[in-house]
């Protein structure tokens, strides 16, 4: 009798846990589609008619990470490359740690020194990178993650991957003057999540 009473409060235990887990993951599938529905509607370059182009991968919460934060000490300015003639101004704000799948990963985070004279735009902090879909299924020159100094909280950044974008020149390429990832935020791993390579030839 008590083993019966033991498994039936065990399977319910069982079949709890994994309802609020269902109920978690659809919280998440239907914030990030929400996500990306606004990214789209909103999009300041890529206009009505041309929406359709716009490409991404399934929401896939493997790509969404708990990084450890190091913050970088006697980091110096340097000039970042750009899509342009004129490189930016940037410095290393700290590292990233993480391990995706058995892959451990670094990458760094970046501050502008322009966007640190604007109050605004102050603790805006840019994470940019290149993956082994960079010049496949996504943009040749990688995509980006915005965040502010307020994410980073412990030590620790959330990273969610499935809200990686493009920068504006993989729609416009002689238009503007993207950053592009140093050479030291290339990973080695397919980042199979965010935005992929936009659809129309331009």
């Amino acid at each position: 009798m008590k083993q019966a009473l033991y498994n039936m409060i065990f399977f319910s235990t069982l079949i709890l846990v994994s309802t609020l887990s269902c109920a978690q993951s659809k919280t998440y599938m239907d914030s990030l589609q929400s996500h990306i529905d606004g990214y789209v509607k909103d999009h300041e370059v890529v206009k009505e008619g041309d929406k359709k182009y716009l490409q991404f991968y399934p929401i896939d919460q493997t790509y969404r990470v708990t990084a450890k934060f190091e913050k970088a000490t006697n980091s110096q300015w340097f000039l970042m490359e750009t899509s342009g003639h004129e490189k930016k101004l940037y410095k290393v704000y700290g590292t990233v740690s993480f391990t995706i799948g058995d892959t451990p990963l670094k990458l760094n985070i970046y501050q502008s020194q322009d966007l640190l004279k604007d109050p605004e735009y102050k603790d805006y902090l840019l994470l940019l990178f290149t993956d082994k879909t960079s010049g496949n299924e996504s943009y040749e020159s990688g995509r980006y993650l915005d965040f502010t100094a307020g994410d980073i909280k412990n030590n620790k950044l959330l990273i969610d991957f499935n809200k990686a974008y493009n920068p504006y020149c993989a729609y416009e390429k002689n238009k503007y003057n993207c950053p592009i990832p140093p050479k030291e935020n290339d990973l080695p791993v397919e980042i199979k999540a965010g935005e992929k390579k936009y659809a129309k030839n331009h």
